[in-house]
């Protein structure tokens, strides 16, 4: 199966030696991912919802780029810097994931790579042959039959 290496061009991908995300075939990896603008500046200084809000509009947009849907996401891992946040933080995931309900963890740690950020999520997909993945084709040109 081919692997196709999805990049933000972010500087720290190189450094560190990891991609936002991954596909393999039809499933796809999502990196751990945070509420990063995009100019590199954390959104919601100090809001966990705010910054779950973004960290999941940059999956949707790491997904999308792989050919994927926030509808193909079968998994997701969050990890917080303040589990007492879980209320915001989960309201947040569950306007995006409430009808998709995929499989989840919410955990504690102790830090995240910078200081402001609150929340940081990881989520795997698995692209589903549906109706709506299917691309679009040109309507066929119809024959009239001439009148006689």
């Amino acid at each position: 199966m081919k692997r196709i290496n999805i990049s933000t061009g972010s500087r720290w991908e190189p450094i560190i030696g990891y991609s936002r995300a991954v596909r393999v075939g039809n499933v796809v990896h999502v990196s751990g991912t945070t509420a990063t603008g995009v100019d590199g500046a954390i959104v919601g200084l100090g809001d966990p919802y705010r910054q779950t809000v973004q960290a999941l509009e940059n999956i949707a947009k790491a997904l999308e780029r792989a050919g994927a849907r926030l509808g193909d996401v079968v998994r997701t891992r969050l990890y917080v810097r303040n589990i007492g946040d879980w209320e915001q933080i989960g309201r947040a995931h569950g306007e995006v994931f409430g009808h998709i309900r995929p499989t989840t963890a919410m955990v504690e740690v102790s830090n995240l790579v910078a200081p402001e950020m609150l929340i940081e999520i990881e989520a795997e997909a698995i692209i589903t042959k549906s109706a709506a993945a299917k691309p679009k084709s040109k309507p066929k040109p119809t024959r009239r039959k001439a009148r006689r």
